[in-house]
């Protein structure tokens, strides 16, 4: 030990919390956003992953579907499904790049662009739900803080794969069972 008492503050919010470290605080922010979040797109196929992708094609110029993929990093043999789902609800469509006949193009429709809308607004409020009691400077520091975070993390190791990491914080693996 290096002479401090690491039981000096009890105060600390963490105190007598079993398991508090960065992994079981990242757990429960992600569970909790999860949880707001999933409700808030309730409807939209795919839910979170179908706004994601609303998201995504809404704020930039029309992605290819592999590109969208890559981009949300969804394995490609499942982001046709979740195309075509998202088609089906006439939420977006697939467009011929007009530069390549072979290439297609993945646009909002006019009701895409009102959903999208609408879901940026529940999801706000649902984000608003999960800083519930937290200073607005201390949410606006940890949501900056955390995308500088990814953004170093995603750009020293760009093939993972934030969907399995989500999969792993959400899902308890069977007892007895090892965790991937």
């Amino acid at each position: 030990m290096d002479g401090r008492d690491v039981d000096a503050d009890r105060s600390a919010p963490t105190a007598g919390v079993p398991g508090s470290n960065l992994g079981w605080y990242l757990g429960v922010i992600l569970r909790g956003w999860h949880e707001e979040v999933e409700r808030a797109v309730e409807g939209v196929p795919h839910g979170t992953r179908g706004y994601q992708i609303l998201s995504v094609v809404g704020h930039n110029s029309p992605p290819t579907q592999s590109g969208l993929a890559k981009h949300l990093q969804i394995d490609k043999t499942v982001m046709p499904y979740v195309i075509d789902a998202l088609q089906d609800a006439g939420l977006v469509e697939r467009r011929t790049d007009p530069k390549d006949r072979r290439v297609r193009r993945i646009v909002l429709t006019p009701h895409g662009e009102r959903t999208l809308a609408e879901l940026e607004a529940k999801v706000r409020a649902a984000e608003d739900a999960v800083f519930a009691g937290m200073p607005a400077q201390a949410r606006q520091a940890f949501v900056e803080h955390a995308a500088q975070l990814a953004v170093s993390i995603h750009s020293a190791h760009p093939s993972i794969d934030p969907c399995i990491a989500v999969l792993d914080a959400l899902v308890d693996p069977e007892p007895g069972a090892a965790k991937r």
